[in-house]
């Protein structure tokens, strides 16, 4: 019964309360930014009434990441889910010719790697597309950064 019990509660935990935490996690996360922020501009305002508020939130703010920076992620993750997948497929077909571990074993190892090659693949095939598509974007943010400097 308690093996049942826990065949069903596994997936409802991962599938519906774990995202809900994560959710919940993130917004409380961003309430607690935007308070911070709001308790140091009311700070500034108390001890200097004349101030630039607008430049205090440029600041104070998290920069925005660049255009080059966010494709230099997608490039990174999608070499790293690639080589994990390729990994695991290796591994599952190692598993296979050599007949080790259950029948089930070589299978799943080898369609979690698919999985992540896929997944790999795609994060590449954005960021060589966007590579091309935002070169322009991508310039022009470089020369607004060398002309700030």
């Amino acid at each position: 019964m308690s093996k049942e019990l826990v065949f069903v509660l596994v997936p409802i935990a991962c599938g519906c309360i774990l995202p809900i935490v994560a959710i919940l996690l993130t917004v409380r996360k961003k309430m607690n930014d935007t308070n911070k922020h709001t308790q140091i501009v009311l700070a500034a305002i108390e001890k200097n009434p004349d101030m630039d508020i607008e430049e205090l939130l440029r600041k104070i703010s998290p920069k925005k990441k660049l255009l080059k920076e966010k494709l230099l992620t997608k490039l990174l993750w999608g070499c790293i889910t690639f080589l994990v997948g390729l990994g695991l497929v290796g591994f599952g077909v190692y598993l296979g010719v050599n007949n080790i571990g259950g029948s089930d074993d070589p299978t799943t190892a080898v369609c979690f790697g698919l999985t992540l090659l896929a997944i790999g693949i795609a994060f590449l095939i954005n960021y060589s597309i966007g590579k091309k598509m935002l070169a322009k974007e991508i310039e022009a943010e470089e020369r607004k950064l060398t002309a700030k400097a």
